[in-house]
């Protein structure tokens, strides 16, 4: 429960975080967080939609692959997510000490390294079933957004990742985040790269008539929707503000959504102009 935590020379009252052990459960020496159990969530929701899509007429294999695509796509998210928050977030240090690239459990992992790792998974995966690699991710595409929100809502109960202080109403005081209101971004993260992306993806699925359509729109909107909400996030300390005040996620958001919208309108050349917009019916 959200306690208030002191008051603002305006009367307006100030949050504080409303803590909850990130240890869901002790069995001896074994812990089990909260933001692990997130993963969890995450991959069994994808594991259905991956399965709702592969069971449908037409579908590009048949339903007992869902687990092995699922696989692949959680190793490359895993390798891709480590190699890119050292590749984007903290090059020198990896550099100096290369070994605590495999020390997962002091933290750092990079979307963007993550999709990266997914498509080149599921590359290889489609290659080894010889399917179409643009038709597989559309179907993983899909099925990311709720896993996003997931972990998300894990570096909420962390108390990690908050956004730039605020005198917003809704501001919360962070344990490691000074005594100022921060902007609780891992909520608007939560929001917007799950749910709100998902129904976007969804509503729109049937709609497209070439593969990799899906997949142009998650790069996009992703993108878009984690730029905006970077003005509100506190940037890595490390790393700070970079070219013209952007961080570091916002530079990689542009090139997502330049790559996007990239692909999507090769897509329309390859596929013709059939229609007005760009992979709809």
């Amino acid at each position: 429960m959200i306690q208030i935590h002191h008051w603002r020379e305006d009367l307006t009252p100030i949050m504080a975080f409303p803590f909850i052990d990130p240890v869901l459960a002790r069995f001896g020496p074994v812990e089990i967080r909260w933001y692990g159990l997130m993963y969890l969530v995450g991959f069994a929701v994808a594991f259905l939609i991956i399965r709702s899509e592969f069971k449908r007429k037409n579908g590009p294999l048949p339903v007992d692959a869902a687990g092995d695509f699922l696989f692949y796509l959680i190793m490359g998210l895993m390798i891709g997510a480590r190699l890119g928050y050292a590749l984007f977030y903290n090059l020198d240090v990896y550099l100096s000490r290369p070994w605590e690239i495999l020390a997962v459990w002091r933290g750092g992992m990079s979307f963007h390294g993550g999709m990266i790792g997914m498509i080149v998974s599921g590359w290889i995966f489609a290659r080894s079933r010889n399917v179409a690699f643009l038709e597989l991710a559309d179907i993983a595409a899909i099925s990311v957004p709720i896993g996003l929100m997931a972990g998300r809502i894990g570096n909420f109960i962390n108390g990690e990742l908050y956004g730039r202080v605020t005198s917003a109403p809704w501001g919360i005081v962070f344990p490691d985040g000074g005594p100022l209101p921060r902007h609780p971004s891992q909520l608007y993260e939560a929001v917007f790269e799950g749910p709100i992306l998902f129904l976007i993806l969804w509503l729109l699925r049937r709609r497209m008539n070439v593969n990799g359509g899906i997949l142009s729109l998650f790069i996009i909107f992703y993108g878009l929707f984690r730029f905006c909400i970077e003005f509100f996030r506190e940037p890595d300390v490390q790393l700070g503000y970079l070219y013209f005040g952007l961080t570091m996620g916002q530079i990689l958001c542009l090139l997502m959504i330049i790559g996007g919208l990239t692909l999507m309108f090769t897509l329309r050349r390859l596929n013709g102009s059939r229609n007005e917009s760009p992979g709809l019916s």
